[in-house]
This record gives C-alpha cells, structure tokens and sequence, in this order.
C-alpha cells in the first residue's frame, strides 16, 4: 500500500471545502435571503390587512377623519421601521406616513396596478418608478359593502434585509469555517490512530515478504487495528522460529549425515590404495555396511517426521547391548583417530549391558559425542568412553544433599561427587570431602568451585 489511502482523505478534505464554500456562497445566500423576505412580508401583511380593517377603513365610513388616521399610522410606521400608504383603485395618494397630509395637491402613482402581485401579497422593486432602489410592498385591500375601496400599501427598505440577511450569512461562514477545521481535526484524528497504525503493518507486511521475519513493530492501541499487529507480530515470531527450528534441523541433518558418510568414503579410499590390507577388509566392509545400515535409519526417521509433520519424535524401543553399539560406535572413527593420533579408551561394565531404548537414537548421541570429542582434542589426546548403572534412589539421595550453583546465559552449573552405593541395604556413603561443583561453557568446563 502506497500512499493513495492518505491522498484519497486529504483530496476528499480539500472536495469537502471546495464544495461546500461553492454551496454556502451561492446557494445560501438567495434561499437566506428569499426567507427573510417572505418572513417580513408575512409580517408586514398582517400589520397592512390589520390597519385596513380598522384605521383606513373608517375613511370610508366617515367613522374617522383623515388627521387621525394620518397621526395613528405614522406611529406604526416609526415602529414598523416602515413607510405607510393608502392608495385608491385608480392609483391616487391618500395618504402617505412619510409626507404632511395636502389635500389640494393631489399625488397619483402612474401605472399603478394592484394585480401587479399576480395572486402573491408582495412584490420587490422601485413600486412603479416611486423609489429609487428596491424596496419591499405588500398590499391590503380596503373594502366597504362588498367593494375595494383602497389599499393600504407598506413599504420597507430592502437595504434593511439585506443587513439581516448579510448577518446570517456571516453565520453561515462562521459555521463553515468550524466545520472545516473540525474536518482537519479529523483527519488529523484519522491520520495517529488509523492511517499511522496501517503504514506500520504495512511495512511489516513488507518486511515479512521479504524474508525479515525477525522485525518487530508496536501499535499501541486496543482495537481492531491493535490486535491485527498483535496477530501480525505472533505470526512473524512462529514463522521465525519454525525457520530457526529448520535450519537446525538441517544442520543436525547435515551433521548426522556427514560422519557416516565420512567414514564410509574414507574406509573404501583405504582400501582402494592399499591403506588397509585385504585381511582386514572384512572387517572394514563391516563397519561400511553398518554406516550405510545407520544412514538407512536416519532416512526413514527423517521420512518419518515429514509425513507425519509433527514437532515430537517416534521411538522404536528395542533390548540391545550398550557395550556393542558403543564398541561399533568407536570403530567407525578408527580412520579419523589414526590421522590425528587420538586414541579412544573404552570402559566398559562387563561384556554385556543391555538396555531397552531406541537403538537407532542412541547411536546418534554417540556418534555425535564420539566426533565432537575427536573434532576438539589435540593430537596425541586419549578419549575415554564408559558405561555405568546408576540408580535413580541413589540420584535422588545426591540432589537432596548437593545444590546447584546459579549460572550465567551460556553456561550451565555441574556436581560431581564419588561415592560407595550398598544396594542391598540401600545405603550410599559419599566421599564429600572431595565432592566438586561448578559451571562450564557448553563446550567444555569453564570454573570450578
């Protein structure tokens, strides 16, 4: 995953502010406005239809005169913020909030229709040539026995709905410009706790493609994403450890394969060029074909595993003669000990000492102890291999009197201390005063205490 998921939120955060200022400057503005004018000329019509119900109606009832109408509707109009006429069908000015009552100069408003409206109570503009810029009119008849005798007409300045209607577009920018920010908090939100998270395990991801299945990374949150990485970190761990489990699998392989196979090679060269004289070569063919009877098993063991790929391992317990296996252990390194001058001495607990164990394991321990001793001896060194019985009563009684000493990573602690076991009367007498204990390296012992 590149980039594209954070440039997609910040191009659609960008969208988000284009169009919406798009919206708020020019659809806003007209559908705010048209509101205001509707809600004031409501307003104003109610106030028109009101005063020509009562005050210029009594004009035409002779119930009130002129000057007392004139006197009452210029109060209104202070308090309606308003001018207030009342007009006749024919278009003449009876009265006028915003001009003194003259009855000898009659005023008529040219042009003037009343069905100017088209069915609506208002209408915005100059009212016939009368004002110089827009204002707002509605009209309220007059009637009297059934019959129009006049309108009251109210005009308000558009300049003032203009300014209530500029204050709440304000309001609106105000409001868009919140939201804009709230969107970048947002993202900024977005960016720590959802895309930050996913560029990490993408690049895990990546790492793990790779091979680098040793790479760790942390994402410090509880939700989904979190236990993605959680889930994403054990993988890697499993896959790195069975990959490390495999590579010293095929390492013990290699090493388990390649001392028989040395052996083999070197006996048979032996024999070719004269090494080994024909007497012998009986013997030799022996030992030949017991390293190729041990390859056979580790094949099959091998096979084993894999097809029933499991992390455990199958014994095949047989009864078998420690001393022999140990005897044709020694003899398959005879070649590899006579051209370092090693010699290996061999103690063993009688002639016979059966066990009941996998054969075909043990015989591997001990090929593997017999060529790493051989591998790390000087020349001219001497090995000893030895068999002895322990029993496990006379373990216990040594663990309950001897501790083991702490030890550091990389080396492990040892005891060693002689003693005379009476089986029949189960009783072990220790030579403690020379008993030894101490820690050593994996190869071979570092101190003593």
């Amino acid at each position: 995953m590149k980039k594209t998921l954070y440039l997609k939120f910040i191009l659609a955060y960008f969208i988000f502010g284009v169009f919406g200022f798009i919206i708020v400057t020019t659809f806003v503005p007209n559908m705010t406005k048209e509101h205001l004018i509707r809600e004031k000329a409501e307003s104003l019509y109610s106030e028109a239809t009101l005063i020509a119900g009562t005050y210029a109606g009594g004009l035409y009832t002779s119930e009130t005169t002129l000057e007392t109408v004139k006197m009452q509707l210029d109060s209104l109009a202070v308090y309606l913020n308003s001018e207030i006429r009342i007009i006749n069908p024919s278009g003449r000015l009876v009265l006028d909030t915003n001009s003194p009552l003259d009855v000898e100069n009659v005023v008529v408003i040219e042009n003037f229709d009343s069905t100017v409206t088209s069915g609506s109570y208002y209408i915005v503009g100059d009212f016939f040539g009368n004002f110089d810029s827009d204002v707002l009119t509605v009209f309220a008849p007059i009637t009297s026995n059934y019959k129009v005798k006049g309108y009251v007409v109210i005009h308000t300045d558009m300049n003032d709905i203009q300014k209530s209607c500029n204050s709440l577009l304000n309001i609106s920018y105000i409001t868009l410009a919140i939201l804009f920010l709230l969107s970048l908090i947002i993202l900024i939100f977005f960016t720590e706790i959802v895309y930050i998270p996913l560029r990490k395990i993408t690049h895990a991801t990546e790492q793990y493609a790779a091979g680098n299945m040793h790479y760790e990374f942390q994402v410090d949150s509880e939700d989904e994403i979190g236990y993605l990485a959680s889930c994403l970190n054990y993988m890697a761990s499993e896959i790195a450890r069975s990959e490390d489990d495999q590579k010293k699998f095929v390492a013990n392989v290699s090493h388990d394969f390649r001392s028989p196979l040395t052996s083999i090679r070197g006996y048979l060269e032996a024999m070719l060029d004269g090494t080994i004289p024909p007497e012998m070569h009986e013997k030799y063919i022996t030992i030949v074909l017991n390293e190729t009877e041990r390859l056979t098993k580790l094949t099959n063991s091998l096979l084993t595993l894999n097809n029933l790929n499991t992390k455990g391992m199958l014994l095949d317990k047989t009864d078998f003669d420690i001393n022999q296996v140990i005897r044709n252990t020694a003899s398959t390194f005879e070649g590899t000990c006579h051209n370092k001058s090693i010699a290996i001495e061999m103690i063993l607990t009688g002639n016979e000492m059966y066990v009941h164990a996998d054969m075909g394991k043990i015989q591997q321990v001990l090929y593997n102890l017999m060529d790493n001793a051989i591998k790390f001896s000087k020349p001219e060194g001497k090995q000893a291999a030895s068999v002895s019985v322990k029993e496990a009563t006379l373990i216990e009684a040594v663990k309950a009197y001897f501790t083991l000493p702490e030890t550091p990573e990389g080396e492990i602690a040892y005891q060693s201390v002689n003693g005379t076991a009476y089986p029949e009367s189960k009783t072990v007498i220790f030579d403690v005063a020379n008993a030894t204990a101490g820690t050593m390296k994996r190869r071979g012992r570092k101190k003593a205490a």
